[in-house]
């Protein structure tokens, strides 16, 4: 499947971030990438006489105008990232040199990449399987330690290994039952031992509900933890997100109704990056505007890993219900503006906990120290693996679902061909994941996600 959907031009493009620099990448990649490269390098030596993995310096010439002083590095096939012969050409960053650079290039024969060729080249190629590939893309949006950790993982094989155990275990007892069917005439004949199988199942599912299970963990980590701030005009909300912050983000007011939109920001707290988002006070208005802005703030409770509903201490007002929230999400009531009011609340059965705070004067410890062991908690995990790819989510739940009709099946006795279909349709969603089974619409979706030059 994938030889015959590789492609066998050349393509070229600038692999750094876009804009001035001191030094800029362009890479090229094909089986005229060599040819096409030294046709306009001058060096001591051509390319086409140079070993992989070496550097070469030179010019850029093209008859009798030089671009620019190079260096440029040579990978043979298949010892290269896209498993085909390419060149990294190290040019200075100045824009002019590199779209000339690279309009140099087209003329003498290669094209420009589409998004992620380079990545898709090396997936069609063999050199990482499609999980290995998204989570390229993962590595380079990282924001946080957290999520270049898990992408490091991805990257280095630990999704995709845990998903090759699974099919191998699976693949065997399929074969097994597929020879019986080849032997139906003889019934007694049974090559797939039922009880082993099942043992094989309950490990496998086992497995596949802790991948899942991991989801929550993962995507709060590669999304970042969601943190709205509500609460009733002029509680304190945008003074307390500059606290947060340590910076002025939010316009802070005493006109009541200043915040009319969702301002947001975020922080990083152990290596997890946290997304806070200060929203418009809740009241009931006859205000166009100001019910849009409300709409806004319920929208971004309902989103929120952790709710922070903030109650101003001298004129106390909720505007939060058990009815606006998930059974995962968490509520924290704080109370604001302690250092004005002579009312101090008390905890009771239904908030047991009470925060106190003044985010005016920066004394917000205790909250800081309650998001801290919340963002622990949600982001925390046993397995070494975690996914954080919905649609890696999405495949292991099918995959789970048809294991389940698999043991149904065995428990009342089905006959090995139906048992084999269902195993196969585990086998296929966990194809998915690394790309053995994938369709040209999938792989185009992902690599759609990357910048040119990778």
């Amino acid at each position: 499947m994938r030889k015959l959907l590789l492609q066998e031009d050349t393509i070229c493009a600038i692999g750094t971030a876009f804009g001035t620099a001191g030094i800029a990448v362009i890479r090229v990649s094909g089986k005229d990438a060599i040819a096409i490269a030294d046709s306009l390098f001058r060096g001591r030596h051509p390319l086409r006489e140079a070993v992989s993995h070496s550097a070469h310096y030179g010019t850029i010439v093209r008859g009798e105008t030089t671009l620019d002083e190079v260096v440029c590095t040579v990978y043979r096939a298949p010892h290269s990232f896209t498993g085909e012969d390419t060149v990294e050409i190290a040019c200075h960053g100045s824009l002019f040199i590199q779209q000339e650079l690279l309009r140099w290039l087209v003329d003498a024969g290669a094209r420009m990449a589409d998004r992620g060729e380079f990545t898709k080249r090396a997936f069609l190629n063999g050199r990482m399987d499609l999980a290995q590939s998204e989570a390229v893309a993962d590595l380079i949006a990282a924001n946080s330690a957290a999520e270049k950790d898990i992408a490091l993982s991805q990257l280095r094989g630990g999704v995709s290994g845990k998903i090759a155990e699974l099919r191998d275990k699976l693949l065997t007892f399929t074969s097994l039952l597929e020879l019986e069917l080849d032997f139906a005439d003889h019934e007694e004949l049974e090559f797939a031992d039922r009880p082993q199988l099942l043992s094989v199942l309950q490990d496998a599912e086992t497995m596949i509900r802790n991948l899942t299970a991991s989801f929550e963990a993962g995507n709060a980590i590669k999304q970042g933890v969601q943190v709205a701030i509500v609460g009733a005009p002029n509680a304190g909300k945008s003074t307390l997100l500059n606290a947060l912050l340590g910076d002025d983000r939010a316009i802070v007011s005493d006109i009541r109704g200043t915040t009319r939109d969702t301002v947001e920001d975020t922080m990083t707290i152990r290596g997890v990056q946290v997304r806070l988002t200060d929203t418009a006070g809740i009241q009931n208005t006859v205000d166009t505007i100001e019910q849009l802005g409300i709409e806004r703030s319920l929208q971004a409770i309902r989103k929120a890993h952790i709710v922070i509903e903030l109650i101003d201490s001298t004129d106390p007002q909720s505007v939060v219900d058990e009815s606006m929230l998930g059974e995962r999400q968490v509520w924290l009531r704080v109370y604001n503006k302690r250092d004005i009011s002579s009312q101090r609340p008390t905890a009771n059965s239904q908030q047991p906990t009470v925060i106190s705070i003044s985010a005016k004067h920066g004394d917000i410890a205790p909250l800081m120290a309650r998001i801290e062991e919340e963002v622990s908690r949600l982001t925390q995990h046993s397995d070494s693996v975690l996914i954080s790819n919905a649609r890696h989510y999405e495949a292991l739940c099918r995959a789970g679902e048809a294991l389940e009709r698999v043991r149904y099946g065995l428990q009342d006795g089905l006959s090995g061909e139906l048992i084999a279909l269902d195993l196969h349709d585990a086998l296929d969603a966990l194809g998915e994941i690394t790309g053995e089974v994938s369709s040209q619409d999938v792989l185009n979706t992902i690599f759609e996600r990357f910048c040119i030059g990778k």
